[in-house]
């Protein structure tokens, strides 16, 4: 579901960030597929050095349909930012990503501490998304600097957090959860 980037899926997800529900929220705005190929050149270049970790989501076929990244990470923290194309809206892709992601990043191999999501308030379906997700804080009066921090350009978002601690104990609470046998099985 996801793998590291590389430079075979550019065209296939510059065609999906293109669409007029995606590109207005991507971070960055290719206006041309070269433009997507050096960005996505400087994105591999920059997991190398370690200021960001960056995934595509693949489908179940495992043909590009969105990416999730980990973005200016310092101080053991960093910003995600995902997207899918329009066709794959509202199939739970999302959450599953964001799932095996935070996965990588909590579990197996990295000393972030907290995950920050920035919503810009206008975006009514990332709201809702992060809404659903059990481990997810708004975080506006939480950290107040860097709420403040990323409402200085002029564009309006919402804080959400996801710490270390809150995901690893969700995880361990679901697990205890599905290896309680139900009242069938124990009769």
């Amino acid at each position: 579901m996801l793998k590291k980037r590389d430079l075979q899926e550019v065209p296939t997800l510059f065609h999906l960030l293109s669409h007029p529900d995606v590109f207005p929220f991507v971070r960055d705005k290719p206006e041309s597929l070269d433009r997507y190929y050096f960005l996505t050149k400087q994105t591999i270049e920059a997991e190398n050095s370690g200021t960001l970790i960056s995934r595509t989501i693949l489908d179940e076929f495992e043909q590009p349909i969105g990416t999730i990244n980990l973005y200016d990470i310092q101080y053991n923290y960093g910003f995600l930012a995902t997207w899918l194309g329009k066709p794959y809206f509202g199939k739970g892709y999302n959450k599953v990503a964001k799932e095996l992601f935070l996965n990588e990043i909590f579990l197996k191999s990295s000393s972030i501490k907290n995950i920050f999501m920035k919503i810009r308030k206008s975006n009514a379906r990332s709201i809702k998304a992060a809404s659903k997700i059990p481990y997810v804080s708004k975080a506006n009066d939480l950290f107040p600097d860097v709420y403040n921090q990323v409402n200085q350009n002029g564009i309006s978002y919402d804080l959400y957090v996801i710490s270390k601690t809150m995901y690893t104990e969700y995880n361990s609470f679901i697990q205890q959860v599905q290896n309680v046998p139900n009242d069938e099985e124990a009769s």
